[in-house]
């Protein structure tokens, strides 16, 4: 298994748990995003920065993911890419994504982006919480074992 994870949104606290578990279990993670970011100096944490535009990192992420591997993202429709090569999916929220629970995630999140596009104000997400945290390591721990 290689944790990939959809770096330009992820929390700096997610990508240490990260960082720790990758070091502790000797697990390639590998960081992907359209910025450049610092990594720490180890064998097994890796960073591929994309070039911009809309869903490069998202597209670079499927195309090199393998079955059974781990992806960490919030975004949805990634997720369900991910579901459907047979992957995992993981948010930095602790949520675990399967084939049951990704399609009523995204069609909440299309009808909630039509309310958008019409100029209805949902608000965004909330500021990730110890509660969240938590959920994440423990849910991470769980599918690295």
């Amino acid at each position: 298994m290689k944790i990939w994870v959809d770096a330009d949104a992820c929390p700096v606290v997610i990508k240490e748990i990260l960082f720790r578990a990758a070091r502790r279990t000797k697990i390639t993670v590998t960081l992907v995003a359209n910025h450049n970011m610092h990594v720490p100096a180890s064998p097994y944490i890796h960073f591929l920065q994309v070039p911009g535009g809309f869903d490069v990192a998202d597209n670079e992420i499927v195309k090199r993911l393998s079955p059974g591997d781990l992806v960490i993202t919030s975004d949805i429709p990634l997720a369900a890419e991910v579901i459907e090569k047979t992957g995992q999916a993981l948010s930095p929220r602790g949520e675990y994504h399967t084939r049951d629970t990704i399609r009523a995630r995204l069609s909440m999140r299309n009808f909630m982006e039509t309310l958008r596009s019409s100029g209805v104000e949902t608000g965004g997400p909330s500021s990730l919480s110890q509660k969240d945290r938590q959920a994440f390591a423990n849910h991470l721990d769980r599918l690295l074992r």
